[in-house]
């Protein structure tokens, strides 16, 4: 198996003009960036529009992509908007931090206009794009436009035939709302069109990109609006169960998540049409697919949805290697990553074999007094060559931060590993890189913080928390050719790279 690497790093992250990292040419830039720096891949977090906390797993639509990420710059160079105006919009003043009220408040009137002046409805490639995802598309804009009508609240606070999606009553609204549900139409149309063109780029020039699939999709989406039979509801579409994870050493009362859980009889019986056209659907977009928490497609675990928190929940048994199976026959052999932390089982462990899928093995995991028990497999000399080495993911603390934060004891027994007393713990990440870097793992993924030595106040993600989370942001003056020439060092040295020493 050829050994390589890459970076994760969110496309909300990008340097750009107008506030959020998003298809312009600081993407291309950066794919640029990444092949001089000896990279094979660029993993990126889900691309669907996000609501109330602005986390890409938790999206109004499985299969919509984020309008944030559509460049105002391409429509300025279209003619539908202008470059003085987009500059009139107050996007925030911190060029490290995503503002993402100001992000919302300024981009969506600037997209309507950008749609009002653009003649859409007889562009023969949106009439094409329309008829090709008449199924989610339709779905979603009608969804969107109803939310906007709304007040913007969750859908089971509408009406009841709303939420109940009656035939009848969504004919009436689809052609009341018809340039409503253009506007989202179009706003998709532009955001496949510019991303299918950065996938084409980026694959053009060796880099292929890992994409991310949530295992759940939010309860105030289009997809459980539209199609209560997959989850598991009630006759008025109120949850009957929802997901979480149990109370473990790290959190008492467990995490309540709140996604609605599937009916997997449903979705058995179907032949798992739906997950095979979501599926299928994701490989379109990716060259490299992560399913996050893999284990709930083992047992997945149910919490009584009127419960306050995760401590009232049981484990249920998931479909497991049928789902798989199927995916396999029908959709061909495809290049997965199955997200396999937390709490794993021996029934995991061979549901992740008996797929074939790399699993990922996490450095900061290697050294925690805590979970002693199965601390030892994230030690990179234990690491399987079908797995891919991380050295945090968005979800941990920086590699940085992580060092200062954990006991004096495990910041002992992680130098008594890299054999390492004397590098000063500001410069120890470079170490934890090299020796991630050395395992045995077919793959391995650095976050870009962790290459710049960033501490903790520029982590995408902290579990279980709102406000604070997917803001970080690159600098313009971040991607160095300094860095770069390490990077790309590091990889030749360690075998990453086809020019490897």
């Amino acid at each position: 198996m050829e050994r390589n690497a890459g970076i994760l790093l969110p496309i909300t992250s990008l340097p750009s003009q107008y506030g959020i990292g998003c298809f312009s040419k600081s993407a291309y830039k950066f794919i640029d960036w990444l092949k001089a720096a000896g990279q094979t891949y660029w993993q990126i977090l889900p691309l669907g529009p996000t609501g109330y906390g602005d986390s890409p797993y938790q999206s109004f639509s499985t299969f919509a992509g984020n309008p944030y990420f559509i460049s105002l710059k391409a429509l300025t160079e279209e003619g539908v908007l202008t470059r003085r105006e987009c500059e009139a919009a107050d996007f925030g003043s911190a060029p490290d931090r995503i503002q993402y009220e100001k992000i919302y408040n300024g981009r969506y009137p600037l997209l309507y206009k950008a749609y009002k002046r653009s003649g859409i409805t007889d562009n023969p490639s949106y009439r094409k794009f329309i008829e090709k995802n008449d199924g989610w598309l339709s779905d979603y804009a009608l969804f969107m436009a109803l939310k906007n009508q709304y007040g913007g609240v969750s859908w089971d606070k509408w009406p009841k035939e709303l939420r109940l999606h009656k035939a009848s009553v969504m004919e009436h609204y689809r052609q009341a709302l018809h340039s409503e549900i253009e506007f989202y139409q179009y706003m998709q149309f532009k955001f496949f069109e510019q991303w299918n063109a950065l996938k084409a780029y980026a694959n053009k020039n060796g880099i292929r990109f890992i994409g991310d699939i949530p295992i759940y999709v939010a309860m105030d989406s289009a997809d459980v609006w539209a199609h209560p039979e997959l989850f598991q509801l009630d006759k008025d579409n109120v949850p009957l169960a929802v997901a979480g994870c149990p109370p473990d050493g790290f959190s008492a009362d467990g995490q309540l998540w709140g996604n609605p859980l599937y009916r997997w009889d449903y979705h058995r019986d179907t032949g798992y049409k739906w997950w095979l056209s979501r599926l299928e659907y994701c490989f379109g977009m990716y060259d490299v697919l992560r399913i996050d928490h893999f284990r709930g497609f083992d047992e997945y675990y149910s919490i009584p949805y009127k419960d306050s928190s995760a401590s009232g929940g049981r484990w249920e048994k998931g479909p497991g290697i049928a789902l798989f199976r199927c995916m396999e026959e029908r959709l061909g052999r495809r290049e997965v990553i199955a997200e396999d932390l937390g709490y794993v089982t021996d029934s995991v462990r061979r549901l992740v074999k008996d797929s074939g899928f790399p699993g990922m093995k996490v450095l900061e995991f290697a050294f925690d007094s805590r979970d002693s028990g199965s601390a030892d497999d994230y030690l990179p000399h234990n690491y399987p060559e079908n797995s891919i080495a991380y050295t945090g993911t968005h979800d941990n603390e920086t590699l940085s931060g992580w060092f200062e934060s954990i006991t004096k004891e495990e910041q002992n027994a992680a130098r008594d590993y890299l054999c390492d007393r004397h590098t000063p713990d500001c410069l120890l990440y470079k170490s934890f890189i090299a020796v991630a870097m050395r395992s045995n793992a077919k793959t391995c993924i650095i976050p870009m913080q962790d290459y710049m030595g960033l501490g903790n106040d520029c982590r995408t993600n902290k579990p279980s928390t709102v406000g604070n989370n997917w803001r970080w942001r690159l600098k313009k003056e971040d991607l160095t050719k300094t860095l770069q020439k390490e990077i790309c060092s590091m990889t030749k040295r360690y075998g990453r790279t086809e020019a490897s020493l």
